[in-house]
């Protein structure tokens, strides 16, 4: 419990100054570091660390992958000195593990899972090259890591040692025999080893008060030879003897059954084994009151009433919420039970109200444990699925969910052909919490999730990649936009697929409204957007969708569109030709028909958009020759409709949202058209008023408060438009003093 109540708390507090510190030092460290002649990285001669900053240092580098021998090299010398030396999965040789690490004072290693290039014997032959390490390293941890062929592992010399972990090692029963004489061995893991023979451990039978031995399949001894070494075992306060289900192990069964053994156990895990029933675990706790765990999870046992009244016993198994919980923290780096435990999670979330941030944590943790695992990575996105629907997402701390998400998506990269862990994972990617309040990459994410939905036709499977797509795309820069290159031609194509069958089939559905959406947040600023829109028929596609659906949603989001477009082109004054010529192609009788038309919609939304094509179709006189007459008409309706329109701080449907004023400053310098300016100055107060910290700062660091205060002094300059130019800059007087300390006239 407590391990779960620490996980918990860390995600939900702001991080700590000090790896602050670290993350940055660590993300600068190329250019804060000197180059030695070997290529490996010094630091500054006058930098020195505390060993607690310096351990955590180490580990903070391991964990973030960045520990490698040209990194390493900074833990040579006296400037760092480690006690507690984490290089779990780091890639780094023997000789940059000795020079950097093996002159140090360390008390404990964990070198879980390096590298090859740094196998088990080599990491203790370098141990033992320091005489103080020797006599003084407590605790060694060397799960899954390699061993040569032929080669011996020599403990004897680590006399200090009171912990050893070999976990899933090419680990004999000679070397257990070697590990058994250390003097002061108290703690020992060989699960998943090749020993065949315990009888060694009865070399240390008066000092052993720990052994793991979960799925010892190579054990040619009888059951009643283990138990007789087990029994002679009489210091053990901690026994595992757990086991694949499949396997069906009957030794937990028989060791039940004794009443002469492990008379000082607190905690016994016998999960997995066969034939076990509550009454036979019930017997043995009551026969040992001192007990405090027993791992029950993927056996019969567990569900009776004792294990929830007995004070002060934790179970790891699957009867309810507490156990599945307790085994998801226990067996974290067990893929085996960490599949059963998610399984369970998963049946007992499936209609959670409840928001559960340590249990999603826990889910996290099997998830970045066992990245290759099908079975755990599948398991655990319908479980973070079930720990995040609706509105739970909204009762998790940002970091937390943070996390889910990266690890959501390499499941995605990594599975890429499983259609429902995909599917688990999309849905989880649809939450707007996580979409629009959490930090990952938004880019990876966005070309991955576009090129998905480019590959796959199932249409549950595509709504879901459209809403994803619709909202990264508001997210992501316009430099990132251009970046996005094919990925942002293929989905502009497919998008605009989408909705032509849609129109053709009169289906007017949310994964229209969604395509709609997507494609309108694409060509935000997008010119390359712009072009693959029009060059794929877009324009022709969009007018049938306006002549085949009357809702207000639907065309508030195409004129939206078409809105973006012109801000576009009329950012590109460098350029006129090229206006022009993009101009022109919405200056069609079609186009201004359909506008003409929306202009007048009682919807606000959509009579705001028409309005918006209109003032800069109109603001050009260029596209216009030859229809001049009908230029002059559209100006003065929209003149006229802006009149009719209630408050510039009224309410609107739709959210209207821009990501620069730039686009408006040469509507509001057009003196000659005061329609135009009238409809950029009713639209920069409205989304003002809505949120004024955003958009009165934009307002400032773009320096358009000088244009506001020039229709306010010019002569020739509308009256309404003054009054609304006037009011912009007196109703959020206060906002601008916030950025600055503007002139204001």
């Amino acid at each position: 419990m407590l391990f779960r109540i620490t996980l918990f708390k860390e995600e939900a507090s702001p991080y700590s100054l000090v790896n602050i510190c670290l993350n940055v030092l660590i993300a600068n460290l190329e250019k804060l570091c000197s180059e030695r002649s070997d290529g490996t990285l010094c630091l500054p001669e006058h930098w020195s660390f505390p060993q607690e900053v310096a351990d955590r240092f180490l580990g903070v580098m391991t964990w973030q992958g960045k520990l490698t021998d040209r990194t390493a090299s900074i833990f040579q010398g006296n400037q760092m000195k480690l006690k507690l030396v984490n290089i779990q999965k780091a890639k780094i040789s023997t000789a940059a593990f000795t020079k950097a690490f093996c002159h140090h004072k360390v008390i404990e290693l964990d070198a879980t899972a390096v590298h090859t290039d740094l196998p088990i014997s080599d990491i203790l032959s370098g141990l033992c090259s320091n005489s103080w390490i020797q006599q003084n390293l407590r605790c060694l941890l060397l799960d899954s890591t390699s061993i040569p062929q032929d080669s011996r592992l020599l403990f004897g010399q680590l006399t200090g040692l009171r912990v050893l972990s070999v976990f899933n090692v090419c680990f004999h029963s000679e070397d257990l025999a070697n590990v058994s004489q250390l003097p002061k061995l108290e703690s020992l893991d060989i699960s998943n080893t090749l020993v065949t023979n315990i009888s060694a451990l009865l070399t240390c039978k008066d000092r052993l008060k720990s052994l793991t031995m979960h799925y010892l399949k190579c054990l040619t001894m009888t059951k009643p030879q283990i138990l007789a070494v087990i029994r002679e075992l009489k210091c053990l306060l901690h026994l595992d003897i757990s086991d694949h289900r499949q396997l069906k192990s009957d030794l937990a069964f028989h060791l039940l059954q004794q009443k002469d053994i492990l008379p000082n156990i607190v905690s016994l895990d016998i999960s997995g084994g066969n034939y076990i029933t509550d009454g036979a675990v019930e017997l043995f706790i009551q026969q040992r009151p001192a007990m405090q765990f027993v791992g029950l999870l993927a056996t019969d046992a567990g569900y009776s009433d004792f294990f929830t009244a007995k004070q002060g016993l934790r179970v790891a198994g699957g009867a309810n919420v507490t156990q599945i919980s307790e085994a998801l923290s226990r067996y974290r780096n067990r893929s085996c039970f960490m599949k059963e435990a998610l399984y369970r999670l998963f049946t007992e979330t499936f209609s959670m109200q409840v928001t559960m941030p340590a249990i999603l944590k826990l889910v996290a943790v099997g998830m970045r444990n066992h990245p290759l695992d099908l079975p755990v990575q599948f398991t655990a996105s319908a479980c973070a699925l079930n720990l995040t629907r609706q509105g739970l997402a909204r009762g998790m701390p940002v970091r937390l969910l943070s996390e889910v998400t990266c690890l959501l998506f390499k499941a995605l990269k990594n599975f890429p052909h499983y259609q429902q862990l995909q599917k688990n994972c999309l849905l989880s990617l649809t939450n707007s919490r996580i979409l629009v309040d959490v930090p990952f990459d938004r880019f990876d994410a966005a070309k991955f999730v576009m090129r998905w939905l480019c590959k796959h036709e199932n249409p549950k499977m595509q709504t879901m990649a459209v809403s994803i797509t619709s909202i990264l795309a508001l997210q992501l820069s316009p430099e990132q936009t251009a970046q996005l290159k094919e990925e942002l031609f293929m989905a502009v194509k497919e998008l605009l697929a989408i909705v032509k069958q849609k129109t053709t089939e009169n289906l007017d559905d949310v994964t229209l409204l969604f395509t709609l959406k997507a494609l309108w947040n694409l060509t935000d600023e997008s010119p390359a957007a712009c072009n693959h829109f029009m060059e794929n028929q877009g324009l022709a596609i969009f007018i049938q969708v306006l002549e085949t659906f009357s809702e207000s949603a639907i065309q508030s989001k195409v004129l939206g569109l078409w809105a973006f477009y012109h801000l576009i082109t009329s950012r590109r004054r460098n350029n006129i030709a090229e206006v022009r010529e993009l101009s022109s192609k919405l200056v069609t009788e079609d186009v201004v028909k359909h506008i003409s038309n929306l202009l007048h919609s009682k919807e606000m939304e959509v009579s705001y958009f028409a309005a918006g094509i209109i003032a800069h179709l109109t603001s050009d006189k260029q596209p216009w020759m030859t229809h001049d007459l009908q230029r002059s008409a559209l100006l003065q309706d929209l003149y006229a409709t802006i009149q009719n329109w209630p408050s510039s701080s009224c309410k609107m449907t739709a959210l209207v949202t821009y990501r620069s004023f730039k686009a408006f400053f040469p509507l509001l310098s057009n003196f000659s058209q005061p329609a135009v300016q009238l409809w950029a100055l009713w639209a920069m107060y409205h989304v003002c008023s809505k949120n004024p910290s955003k958009y009165c700062k934009m307002l400032v660091e773009e320096e358009g408060l000088q244009l506001l205060c020039d229709i306010q002094e010019h002569s020739e300059a509308d009256p309404q438009a003054q009054q609304i130019a006037a009011s912009i800059l007196e109703d959020f007087r206060m906002h601008f003093m916030n950025y600055q300390r503007p002139h204001l006239c």
